[in-house]
């Protein structure tokens, strides 16, 4: 108290002094013979932080501007004690009994549009140092200047700090006082959409806190989300960190980001209030506090700012003290160049001002200052705060500004921060569920498949079962997840679009067994499908083997009976080789020759007639033929058998034009969105439409049909195939659809890691494992094999058919041979008896002739009567 004693002196001077220079700038050319140049007027909340900064720094750049160019300025400044109203009758007096000639200030937009209002119907200049003001302002409220840089850049950097530590969620609180507040809430949603960021909560604190405040708090407290992004004035943020310190909120693995205009005046907090924001981010505006210039100012505004606040914790100057200063500035630059005393003239020459300033450089466009690109990035530790680091708009994240600047995407290249709870390994974000609160599972109990969900209500012990392929899912899905999940099932009898809806509601923290659907997604997020995806029509089943005329070629291919019948036809042609000289059949024209072969050949297909052949070589070959004639027999009965069953499977429907060119009646699930689909997309009549909670009554109406076709997801018609495979059958295309899903609220951190466990789940074979279970009692073999593969081919008989061309072959090549010897001893012989007949008739014509001569002698001589013996 002595210490705040001693300033009082000081202070009824300085008030006196002010009287005496108001009074002079009332009447400037009386005034002890000063020479005023010009008359300026400010707006200020004299009771808040930034109020005092700026009157200090609007007297500070009038004195530096008469050092500058021995110009003086008469100031008259007014309390608007953050009031709008004050404000707009400050800013009359100050026209109409002070005659200023320009106004700079005030702070807030609420304040701004009323004093602009005044100050646009005298035609006075009015420079705002308001940090949002609306687009249209400008061109309502043509006198209107801001000369404070927009700040709306900086919900870019909060994204980007959002995104950097992947949390998928936010929180936003913010002070619900104007129009710009609804402006700063729309960019800061662009922002965070844009990196993939959901808001959770949105919090509008009025302008007045009430003491509903820990209630309002409470509520956040109660949701998973713990990432909470602060956006208010000085008053309100104090109270509302007190009250998060109390409630705990400020701990480990929450998150807390601040930006303008507090985090510009976390330097002027106490100790008391700074210990409640321990590990806190916060956003600020980048001012270059480098070069002479500033030096100078941050000097003379600390002695000037404590002598005439001597109750401020801090004297420092922030970002609003440079913006006011540079206002200042600009408008005692623009009337020492003009004579005028103000009106367009003044606004024209302003707006042709161009310089470099504190807080950058000065230039108006469109009756604005160019907005922020540069922002800072603090974390309060202990009784203050360390300065992080930067971010640039088209940048990113930088620890330093300037030409050897390195930028990252990345807020983690800055280094280590101190979060809240005074950890230094990164807060998950959001808190998980207690066994208190463990995680609201919705349960589809309308129309669902009991092999999925099956729901066991047991009304004595007032108590819910639940089990099924996808509670078995869920319960492996959540063992796999890297933290403790507790959950409860809730079952919710009503449609599956209002069971999404209620996860967007937040009656539900998820819900499963969802197909997945496009607009499903305005209300909750899905995990990638684990069934597969899609709608089948099923139709009853008719027979359609009357109508093949040609079913009989089809138990083997072409090749095979090409192959077939080039076999009959050379083993026809053995045996026609092996047996000519023995059957008279095989004698005659070529005709008769040709047909006696063929049956020789077709007759193993037939009956076997062994007695008949006589060459052993004919037997041997026959016996291998006919048994390969037995095989290719019995195979192709075997398979036109199968044929003949499967051919029976034909849709009685094939198409979705033939049931509406029919006229015909079609079934769906109960609760689901085939109602909507069949009606925009297939194009069908409600009157023409069915509904049936359980496959027993699709089965039921398609009997009797009551509907000629059902519309089924593809888990329900596996089931419903899988139980009734030999009545009915799957026909017309497939229509693509995302499959069944858990939900989950937008930006749920869930989602990744159930996203996670489910593919481990894929990899490992689990799910099908599950499957598989779930059909074991349902499975039916009887199904249709593809058309292609079910024919015969020479693949499987290649090595019969080699058999018997071998031995055919075989049995050919000995008979050739064989008669190739016999010829050549059969014609030795000959030659043989011929020389012994041409031996023979020799010696009987020599005989002849010797005897003849004989007796041609005894005609001659004395002896010729001689007798036989003696000759």
């Amino acid at each position: 108290m002595e210490s705040m004693l001693k300033f009082v002196p000081l202070i009824c001077f300085m008030t006196m002094l002010k009287f005496v220079l108001g009074n002079a700038a009332a009447h400037p050319e009386g005034a002890g013979g000063m020479n005023f140049k010009g008359i300026i007027g400010a707006i200020a909340d004299q009771n808040s932080r930034n109020g005092k900064e700026e009157i200090v720094a609007i007297e500070m750049a009038l004195e530096d501007f008469y050092h500058y160019s021995n110009q003086r300025f008469v100031l008259h400044i007014r309390n608007s004690q953050g009031d709008p109203l004050k404000a707009a009758l400050a800013a009359r007096d100050l026209i109409n009994e002070m005659h200023v000639q320009a106004i700079i200030g005030p702070q807030t937009w609420e304040e701004t549009s009323l004093v602009a209002e005044v100050c646009n119907q005298s035609m006075t200049p009015v420079l705002s140092l308001a940090d949002a003001t609306p687009k249209w302002s400008t061109l309502k409220l043509p006198f209107l200047l801001q000369a404070s840089p927009s700040q709306f850049k900086q919900m870019k950097v909060v994204a980007a700090i959002v995104q950097s530590w992947e949390w998928y969620s936010v929180n936003i609180i913010y002070e619900g006082r104007d129009a710009s507040s609804s402006q700063v809430i729309s960019h800061l949603y662009r922002a965070l959409s844009e990196a993939g960021v959901s808001i959770s909560n949105l919090l509008a604190i009025p302008h007045f806190v009430s003491l509903s405040l820990s209630q309002e708090l409470e509520k956040l407290r109660e949701g998973p989300c713990r990432v909470f992004v602060v956006i208010s004035s000085l008053p309100l943020a104090i109270n509302l960190f007190e009250t998060a310190n109390k409630m705990n909120m400020i701990e480990k693995d929450s998150v807390w980001i601040i930006t303008d205009p507090f985090t510009s005046l976390v330097h002027s907090l106490n100790a008391s209030t700074i210990s409640s924001m321990q590990g806190i981010l916060g956003i600020k505006s980048y001012i270059p506090e480098t070069g002479h210039q500033f030096k100078d100012f941050y000097h003379k505004f600390g002695q000037k700012f404590s002598s005439e606040n001597p109750w401020e914790f801090n004297n420092e100057p922030g970002v609003f003290a440079a913006h006011a200063y540079d206002a200042a500035w600009t408008v005692a630059l623009a009337m020492s160049q003009i004579n005028s005393k103000g009106g367009q003239v003044l606004l024209d020459k302003i707006l042709l001002n161009s310089f470099i300033g504190l807080s950058g450089k000065i230039q108006f466009t469109d009756q604005k200052l160019a907005p922020s690109h540069t922002f800072q990035i603090i974390n309060v530790i202990g009784n203050g705060y360390k300065e992080i680091g930067f971010w640039s708009d088209g940048l990113g994240f930088s620890n330093s500004i300037g030409q050897n600047a390195t930028y990252s995407f990345s807020m983690k290249e800055l280094g280590q921060l101190l979060w809240p709870g005074r950890p230094w390994d990164t807060p998950r974000g959001w808190a998980l569920p207690t066994s208190d609160k463990p995680l609201r599972v919705g349960v589809p109990a309308l129309a669902t498949l009991k092999q999925f969900i099956n729901i066991n209500q047991d009304h004595s012990t007032n108590t819910t079962s639940f089990d099924g392929f996808t509670i078995d899912l869920l319960r492996e899905t959540v063992e796999l997840l890297p933290y403790h999940l507790p959950y409860k099932l809730y079952a919710f009898n009503d449609t599956y679009d209002n069971l999404v809806k209620q996860v967007y509601l937040k009656n539900f923290d998820a819900a499963i067994d969802v197909t997945i659907i496009s607009y499903r997604y305005q209300y909750a997020e899905f995990t990638q499908p684990y069934t597969d995806p899609g709608v089948v029509m099923v139709v009853p089943i008719k027979s359609k083997a009357g109508h093949r005329a040609w079913l009989f070629v089809k138990p083997f291919t072409k090749t095979m009976w090409i192959l077939i019948a080039a076999m009959i036809i050379y083993n026809g042609f053995v045996l026609w080789m092996l047996e000519r000289h023995h059957w008279p059949e095989l004698k005659g024209s070529m005709l008769n020759q040709t047909g006696t072969m063929a049956w020789l050949a077709l007759t193993p297909l037939i009956s076997f007639n062994g007695g008949k052949l006589h060459h052993s070589l004919s037997r041997m070959a026959m016996v291998v033929w006919l048994f390969v004639a037995l095989i290719i027999t019995q195979s192709y009965t075997a398979n036109l058998t199968s044929m003949l069953t499967v051919e029976r499977l034909e849709p009685l429907v094939d198409n979705v034009d033939q049931l509406r060119n029919g006229n015909a009646v079609v079934g769906y699930t109960t609760g689901s969105f085939l109602q909507k689909y069949l009606q925009e997309v297939l194009h069908f009549q409600p009157a023409k439409m069915k509904q049936f909670s359980s496959l027993e009554e699709f089965a039921e109406a398609l009997r009797k049909k009551e509907i000629a076709a059902a519309f089924l997801e593809v888990p329900w018609a596996k089931i419903f195939l899988s139980k009734y495979c030999k009545e009915f059958i799957q026909a017309g295309p497939m229509y693509k659809f995302g499959g069944f899903g858990f939900a989950f609220p937008r930006g749920s951190p869930y989602l990744p890691s159930v996203n996670k466990a489910l593919l481990s789940l894929f990899e490992t074979g689990k799910l099908l494992e599950l499957e598989n279970q779930m059909l074991a009692s349902e499975k039916c073999e009887d199904t249709e094999p593809d058309a292609d593969s079910a024919s015969l081919s020479p693949n499987s008989f290649w090595a019969l058919f080699t058999l018997t061309a071998g031995t055919s072959t075989i049995s050919l090549l000995v008979y050739i041979v064989g008669m190739y010897y016999s010829n050549r001893e059969e014609k030795t012989s000959w030659r043989l008896i011929m020389v012994m007949i041409q031996q023979y008739e020799y010696a009987k014509r020599r005989f002849s002739r010797r005897e003849s001569d004989v007796t041609e002698s005894s005609m001659y001589s004395p002896n010729a009567h001689a007798t036989p013996t003696q000759v």
